[in-house]
C-alpha cells in the first residue's frame, strides 16, 4: 500500500482551555502516562493560533521504565465554551505527517465546529519531526531506477537487489528501534497523548491508512474512544500483501478511467478519441522510456510515479494529460520531467522507510519469492498499470529484519458508533474494504460516494459528504441505519481540461497546470494525504 506536552496536567488544561465535555483527568491503566505538556506557540499564516510541543512515549511500551522517544504533536485550540475534547488526525501513509493536517481540518470544518475541538495532529513514531526519524539508505529513490517490469534477468535481479539491500540497511541503522515501528505502538503513543492532554477519552479523524491506525486503536483502548471517523477505508482482513494485490486491480481499473477521461476531451489533447488507443499511446510511451529516459532522467519507473497521483485524485488529471499530449505532439521531453518533478519525485526516504516499517512489521509476508513472482506475473496480465511498481514497492518486506505477528483482528462491539466514508472507485483503498469495515465496527454508518474514484473524501469539496462528517463531529448525529450502505452521496464532477488546443502544453512555455494551492478542489487535501495508504 502506497503512496508533534508538561506542568501538572490538570492545571495545564484549565489554563490553556483544553478542559473538554469529556472529564480531564489522565486515566489509570494508561500504557505511559506522560507526566506534562509544554505548548509553544508555532502559528502560521493559514494556522495563527497553533501550538506545537513534543511528547514522550516509551520505545518499548511492555518496557514503560526503558528508553524514550518523542513525538511530535502540534494543536489547534478549542476556543468554544462549550468542548468536545481533543480530535486527533492521521493522514494516512503509513509513514504520513499528521502535522499539516490538523491545521486543515481546523480550517475546513465549519468554524461552530472546529471551534469546540482541541485539533491534534502528529507525526507518528519515526516519522518527520518525531525523534529518532527513520531514512533508510538515502538516494533509494534517485533516478534513473530499474524499470519496474522485468523484461529481463538482469533487471528483475537488479530490483530484488535494490529491494533487499533497503531492508538490510534499515536493519543496520536502525537496530533496536525498528521492530518497535508498527501500527499497535503508533496505537499505544496515542494513548499517551491523550493521557498527556488530561483526557480520559479521544476523538479521531483518520484517512487512508489512518483508517486502520484508528480501528487497532479501538480494539486496544475501546474505553478511550468517544468519536471516530474512517475516510478511505482499509480493508483490515488483508493487511498488506492481500491489500496491495488488490490495489493492483484497482488502480489498473482507475488509469483506464484516466484513460477514457483523455479520449472524451480529444478536442484538447488529440490523443485519439477512444479510451483503449489513448491507454495503448500510453504504454508507447513508457516503451520509448525505458529505450531512452525523457532527458536522461524519467525512466519507467519514474513515469509510473508521475502518473500514479492520478489514480488518487482526479484533480492531477489535466496537468498529466497536458504533459502526455505534449510529448506525443511535440516530443517534448520536459513536460514529462516537469511532471516528474511535481508529481513523482521523492525527496528522501523518511516516509518510505517507516511505510515499510509499519506494514513489514504488522502482519506476515511471504518469504518466499516464487509466491511474489507468481503473484504478480498472474495479476499483471489484468492489471498492468501498478502490479510490477507496486511488487516493487514493498519487497523489501520479503527480506525484513524483524519478526512478522499475525494481523490484528479490529474486530468491535465495545465502541460508540463509528462513522465511515468510502468512495465507490477508490484505488488505494477499494470499495471493499469499507465494506468489511463496516461489518466489523459494531452500529457503525456507511456513508458512500457514488461513482467516486478519489481518496480521501470528506472536507475535499463534496458537501453531502461534509454535512454528515459535520452533523457527526457538531453533536453525534448519525445517518439512520439501513441495510448495507446507510447513506449516499453522489461523486463531484470529473475535472475540465485546460483550454490549451491539443498539443500546446508545453512545460517550456510555462502553461502546463501545478497542483491547486487553496484547497477547494481538494488538492491541497490530497498534497497532505500520503501517496500510498
Amino acid at each position: 500500500m502506497r503512496r508533534t506536552a508538561s506542568v501538572a496536567v490538570a492545571l495545564a488544561a484549565m489554563a490553556s482551555g483544553l478542559v473538554s465535555a469529556v472529564p480531564a483527568t489522565a486515566a489509570a491503566g494508561s500504557p505511559a502516562a506522560a507526566s506534562s505538556v509544554d505548548w509553544t506557540d508555532c502559528g502560521t499564516a493559514n494556522n495563527p493560533t497553533m501550538q506545537c510541543a513534543t511528547i514522550d512515549v516509551p520505545l518499548d511500551h511492555a518496557r514503560p521504565e526503558g528508553r524514550r522517544i518523542q513525538i511530535a504533536v502540534n494543536r489547534i485550540p478549542a476556543t468554544a465554551e462549550e468542548k468536545q475534547g481533543p480530535l486527533l488526525v492521521n493522514p494516512g501513509g503509513p509513514g504520513g505527517s499528521g502535522l499539516g493536517l490538523a491545521g486543515y481540518v481546523a480550517r475546513s470544518l465549519p468554524a461552530d465546529v472546529a471551534a469546540q475541538y482541541d485539533v491534534i495532529g502528529f507525526d507518528p513514531r519515526g516519522v518527520g519531526k518525531s525523534e529518532p526519524a527513520l531514512e533508510c539508505e538515502p538516494g533509494y529513490f534517485d533516478a534513473t531506477r530499474p524499470d519496474s517490469v522485468p523484461h529481463d534477468f538482469r533487471t528483475f535481479a537488479e530490483n530484488i537487489s535494490r529491494a533487499a539491500s533497503f531492508a538490510v540497511d534499515c536493519g543496520i541503522r536502525h537496530e533496536g528501534v525498528l521492530k518497535h515501528i508498527n501500527t499497535r505502538n503508533t496505537a499505544r503513543d496515542m494513548d499517551v497523548i491523550r493521557a498527556a492532554l488530561g483526557a480520559e477519552q479521544i476523538n479521531f479523524f483518520g484517512y487512508s491508512y489512518g483508517t486502520y491506525l484508528g480501528s487497532v486503536y479501538a480494539e486496544l483502548f475501546p474505553e478511550r474512544v468517544r468519536r471516530m471517523v474512517l475516510d478511505s477505508i482499509v480493508d483490515p482482513t488483508k493487511v498488506w500483501y492481500e491489500a496491495n494485490i488488490s490495489q493492483n486491480y484497482a488502480f489498473d481499473e482507475r488509469f483506464k478511467a484516466f484513460t477514457a477521461w483523455i479520449a472524451e476531451h480529444d478536442a484538447t489533447y488529440g490523443l485519439g478519441a477512444d479510451a483503449e488507443k489513448v491507454e495503448a499511446r500510453w504504454y508507447e510511451m513508457r516503451t520509448a522510456m525505458r529505450d531512452e529516459p525523457a532527458k536522461g532522467v524519467v525512466g519507467p519507473a519514474e513515469l509510473e510515479e508521475s502518473f500514479l497521483p492520478g489514480g488518487y485524485y482526479n484533480g492531477y488529471w489535466p496537468a498529466m494529460a497536458e504533459a502526455f499530449a505534449a510529448y506525443v505532439h511535440e516530443g517534448d521531453e520536459q513536460a514529462l520531467l516537469d511532471l516528474y518533478d511535481d508529481y513523482g519525485k521523492v525527496t528522501g526516504t523518511n516516509g518510505y522507510s517507516v511505510y515499510t516499517a509499519v506494514e513489514c512489521r504488522d502482519a506476515k509476508w511471504p518469504r518466499d519469492w516464487g509466491t511474489w513472482y507468481e503473484d504478480a506475473r498472474e495479476t499483471y496480465r489484468k492489471a498492468p498499470f501498478l502490479t510490477w511498481s507496486n511488487t516493487w514497492y514493498n519487497a523489501p518486506c520479503a527480506f525484513w529484519p524483524t519478526r512478522q505477528p499475525e494481523a490484528t483482528d479490529v474486530r468491535n462491539d465495545d465502541i460508540p458508533p463509528v462513522l465511515l466514508f468510502q468512495a465507490t472507485d477508490d484505488a488505494a483503498t477499494p470499495y471493499a474494504g469499507g465494506v468489511k469495515m463496516h461489518k466489523l465496527l459494531d452500529d457503525s454508518r456507511l456513508v458512500v460516494e457514488e461513482d467516486g474514484g478519489n481518496h480521501g473524501i470528506t472536507l475535499g469539496g463534496n458537501a453531502c459528504l461534509d454535512r454528515y462528517l459535520t452533523e457527526y463531529l457538531a453533536d453525534g448525529t448519525l445517518p439512520d441505519a439501513r441495510r448495507g450502505v446507510d447513506a449516499t452521496c453522489d461523486a463531484l464532477p470529473e475535472p475540465e481540461p485546460e483550454p490549451e488546443p491539443a498539443g500546446a502544453a508545453s512545460s517550456e512555455q510555462g502553461e502546463r497546470s501545478a497542483p491547486s494551492a487553496d484547497g477547494a478542489d481538494g488538492g491541497e487535501l490530497h498534497r497532505l494525504l500520503g501517496t500510498r495508504p
